[in-house]
């Protein structure tokens, strides 16, 4: 009977993996099908008006999301676009007599804040040309309204909601949650503002991350009001003032105070745009989505044979680990490649991350020591480039910055977990440690550290986090004492790191791009995107490979156990962090 059974259930998984094989089969013709129609240069008309909806994700690298669920054979397939090719885009229609205007409908934004800062540059670069820009919305929130007043007309919807409320961030802390289930996690750190992992060990926010984390979303508020309020009929104090007094209502209250020019419907808002393209009927107005006008304008010159490479950072630092995260190994490997390719004049890192691994960063701090060595390397940070972000960038000849970057927080530590309340109070369940020498359980998370287990710990995160500020000091030409006072574990806004000499330069990556091109004495080459972008074929197999693996572990419980037990197991120890407290979702 156990035999037949095992038989019955190989049939039905085997079955399954045949139909999703021929399914992702099918798929992968249809890929191909369109990446090729989709390979022919866009047609643009000849007169047109650029539409910038914000409906498509825009990234730091072009990418093409795609998975399949196994059970239900739903096919995910989304795209984003680079921000290298929106600015880009931006900055082309500028200068192309057959883009008359930009129309956009910011409500739905899908980038990070130092993004939106630089597509706002790039706008006002396009205004500053003397074309005009065009915004309409049904609704204004902090980041909605940032982009949209650089606008010549900004128009709302007349019952659009107004939620401009200044910026916010949260933090949850799990102590009393830990302690409930007999979780002690242990933290050695060092640096009184490395408020990582104080959500762990705290039931509140401790007063040096209150005192950094409000002194840094004032800085990015500030620029964000200044920026807004260079661009409409009123000052910063005004803003805050209506804001702070529940002033911005409706749409009513943001035309009395000047946020917005005109409260329009759809059908008048498509009237004034006919009026403005020179047309009677909406039906005659022609669009240009920035996705197609970017195929179509923003090209590499693959004549040329001199390069600038630009490097991507992106998310956060391990040793090693899958795409979605930097792999320390695989980064450094890539730096190694561009360090031997002699057509390669410069290299842009693009930094995008909040840390994490000290050995990972430290692997590619050493192939970004010996790669400065031979060719200029410029940083240009994104929406992070903290704790290790910065690690990883602090000897660059140069680092740009955005306003509002999160960027700094020189400091280190270190979470050791003690599981021997929670295996014994609720699981019911008792360890024994058998051990060679006085300390050998140490980081089994079975027990809890000693006084002498934690000295150890302590040493070995002072050590690092000296050797963190001696290489900060040797980039940025400042002493260990100077960067100890600005270090301590510290978050500062892309503004602050300015002023107190973490970065060089106000900027995007445009500008880090073009500073490279002139550090290399460059007029004419091209760009270099790594890692390279996977194809959607190669993520079709991927998935296909992924899948296969999942239906595989369904069909043996006990492979499910091992590969479950295996990532506790993985939790265990102890790893030394050079990370952000928390990664920061401002709106």
């Amino acid at each position: 009977m156990k035999d037949f059974l095992k038989v019955l259930l190989a049939s039905f998984v085997g079955t399954i993996l045949a139909f999703l094989i021929f399914g992702f089969i099918g798929i992968g013709i249809l890929v191909g099908i369109a990446s090729f129609s989709s390979s022919e240069e866009p047609i643009i008309a000849k007169e047109s008006i650029l539409l910038l909806d914000f409906k498509t994700p825009i990234t730091e690298q072009k990418g093409e999301q795609f998975s399949v669920n196994p059970m239900t054979g739903n096919v995910d397939m989304t795209g984003s676009m680079p921000l290298y090719s929106f600015v880009k885009a931006i900055d082309a229609a500028a200068e192309d007599p057959g883009i008359k205007f930009i129309y956009m409908t910011p409500e739905s934004l899908k980038m990070g804040i130092a993004q939106m800062e630089e597509i706002r540059d790039a706008l006002k670069r396009f205004r500053a040309s003397g074309k005009a820009i065009i915004s309409y919305s049904t609704q204004f929130g902090n980041g909605s309204y940032y982009l949209a007043s650089v606008s010549d007309k900004v128009i709302l919807n007349p019952y659009g909601d107004v939620f401009i409320l200044g910026l916010s961030s949260n933090m949850i802390f799990f102590k009393d949650l830990l302690d409930r289930i007999g979780v002690e996690m242990q933290l050695i750190r060092h640096g009184k503002y490395k408020a990582a992992a104080e959500q762990f060990v705290q039931n509140d926010i401790s007063a040096e991350n209150l005192e950094q984390n409000k002194t840094m979303l004032n800085s990015i508020w500030n620029g964000w009001c200044d920026e807004i309020a260079e661009s409409r009929d009123f000052n910063a104090g005004q803003f805050n003032f209506w804001i702070d007094n529940l002033e911005l209502q409706n749409a009513s209250s943001a035309l009395e105070r000047g946020l917005v020019d005109e409260l329009w419907y759809s059908d008048q808002v498509r009237e004034y745009l006919c009026s403005l393209f020179g047309v009677t009927e909406s039906k005659d107005l022609k669009f240009t989505p920035i996705t197609k006008y970017a195929a179509a304008r923003v090209k590499t010159d693959l004549r040329a044979k001199e390069k600038i490479a630009v490097v991507y950072a992106n998310g956060e630092i391990m040793v090693e680990g899958s795409d979605k995260v930097i792999s320390g190994i695989k980064l450094s490997q890539t730096l190694e490649k561009v360090r031997k390719d002699s057509t390669i004049k410069a290299v842009v890192l693009r930094v995008n991350s909040p840390g994490g691994s000290v050995s990972g960063s430290e692997m590619i701090h050493r192939e970004i020591s010996l790669l400065k060595e031979v060719k200029p390397v410029i940083a240009s940070y994104g929406n992070y480039a903290a704790s290790g972000g910065y690690w990883i960038s602090a000897k660059a000849d140069k680092i740009f910055t955005n306003k509002s970057t999160l960027t700094g927080s020189i400091g280190v530590f270190s979470l050791v977990p003690n599981l021997s309340k929670t295996m014994e109070k609720h699981l019911h369940l008792h360890s024994v440690s058998i051990t060679t020498n006085k300390h050998s359980d140490a980081l089994s998370a079975m027990r809890p550290l000693d006084n002498a287990e934690i000295a150890y710990m302590q040493e070995m995160v002072n050590k690092i986090y000296n050797d963190f500020t001696t290489l900060v000091a040797e980039g940025r030409n400042m002493t260990t004492e100077q960067v100890d006072m600005i270090g301590q574990g510290r978050v500062w806004a892309g503004s602050d790191a300015l002023n107190i000499g973490l970065a060089d330069m106000e900027g995007g990556l445009v500008d880090a791009i073009s500073y490279a091109a002139e550090m290399a004495g460059l007029s004419k080459y091209r760009l270099v995107e790594y890692p390279q972008v996977k194809t959607t074929l190669e993520k079709l197999m991927e998935s296909l490979s992924k899948t296969g693996a999942d239906i595989s572990t369904l069909a043996d419980p006990f492979a499910y156990i091992e590969r479950s037990y295996s990532r506790l197991k993985e939790e265990t120890g102890a790893v030394n962090y050079a990370r952000l407290p928390i990664v920061y979702d401002i709106r």
